[in-house]
């Protein structure tokens, strides 16, 4: 991989990022239920369907019962029924922070980020830590209060889904990246909460540059706390991967030892995430595919997994069946942005990355208050 150059080369990184993230997303969307939907279930599903290896979007279910248990948007986002993608709060943050940055630029406040969520997005859209420190906004609290006052998901996956625009915006510069999104995620999280969301959009932006997706992954690891249980268990990951262990049994060692902090909580989905880009090894195909047979939160794996190896690649690069049916469209709940474009959004996404110009390369520290666990 060469590093970013010319600005058609910008261009392209940048709507790989896009198209791998929304498709990413519509990939895992139908299983996202992670404490139903397991990596085995999720693998007798395609067996039943003779989808396997899985190449393309997921397949009608073989039987009704299967549908049954399926989220109930699958008939718009399994391969034959897609036009345009589905509205997923994992495109709406994207969307989100894009109008942030646009709206008061690359020195927004965590309190301006609260300010935006109250204008543009719907209360009802807002899961977990999101709808947590939504509700404290509205009545009347603070950043950091807001992600602190009862709330229990604080270091659940929400902030990191947040990140991509930071690494978008941020190409070749993942400290800076990261400390963008560490000030989002505040509003909401805290402890590896927040380190998730900082890790995501350092190897967002890391992926611009590097020779390789270990490359990104190590690099990504540099700014967040080394003793903090995230990287501990990315590198879990990555060592297992150095053995040539199966990626299977990688996902089962590290399944049982993340056991019981649940399905949408930012560590074991951080190291199934971790699985997918190894194991995927720069193909965008085996990437997104490999995380979401990976399970847990499904549709934001796929999302990320996809963004990262969107970026890698290149937009040019990602296969056809992922693109296609897309058909350059967006439904969002985010208000103004119902049926924007994708091409759109990757140019406005470009033009603010363009504009920041060059950057310090200045590590963030951990976030105020914040602990290593």
């Amino acid at each position: 991989m060469t590093p970013v150059g010319t600005e058609p080369e910008l261009a392209d990184r940048i709507l790989g990022g896009w198209l791998g993230r929304i498709s990413g997303n519509m990939l895992g969307k139908p299983v996202e239920q992670g404490d139903l939907w397991t990596r085995d279930r999720i693998e007798r599903y395609l067996r039943q369907a003779a989808a396997l290896p899985l190449t393309d979007y997921l397949p009608e279910p073989a039987d009704d019962t299967d549908g049954l248990k399926l989220r109930p948007e699958w008939r718009s986002c399994v391969r034959g029924r897609i036009h345009g993608s589905c509205r997923d709060d994992d495109v709406d943050y994207a969307i989100l922070g894009l109008d942030l940055l646009e709206t008061h630029g690359f020195g927004f406040s965590t309190e301006q980020v609260g300010d935006l969520w109250l204008l543009r997005l719907p209360y009802l859209q807002t899961f977990t830590a999101e709808r947590a420190a939504y509700r404290n906004l509205a009545n009347g609290l603070k950043p950091p209060v807001t992600a602190t006052y009862d709330n229990p998901y604080q270091e659940w996956i929400g902030a990191l889904i947040r990140a991509d625009i930071y690494g978008w915006t941020s190409p070749g510069a993942p400290h800076r990246a990261a400390s963008l999104a560490r000030r989002d995620a505040v509003l909401s999280h805290s402890g590896n909460g927040v380190y998730g969301a900082m890790w995501a959009a350092a190897l967002i932006a890391a992926a611009f540059t590097a020779p390789t997706v270990r490359s990104a992954i190590d690099t990504a690891l540099t700014v967040i706390p080394a003793s903090s249980r995230l990287a501990r268990t990315v590198r879990r990951v990555v060592s297992l991967h150095e053995t040539r262990m199966p990626w299977e049994n990688t996902l089962t060692t590290v399944a049982e030892e993340t056991a019981g902090l649940g399905w949408i909580h930012t560590i074991p989905n951080a190291a199934v995430l971790t699985a997918g880009l190894l194991y995927g090894d720069g193909d965008f195909t085996r990437t997104i595919t490999l995380t979401v047979r990976g399970g847990l939160d499904t549709d934001s794996n796929g999302a990320t997994a996809g963004s990262v190896a969107g970026v890698l690649t290149g937009a040019d690069a990602i296969p056809a069946q992922w693109k296609d049916p897309l058909e350059d469209t967006v439904r969002s709940a985010v208000f103004g942005f119902d049926g924007v474009r994708i091409s759109e959004l990757a140019d406005r996404t470009l033009r603010l990355a363009e504009a920041v110009g060059p950057v310090a390369r200045v590590v963030p520290g951990p976030p105020a208050g914040d602990t290593t666990s």
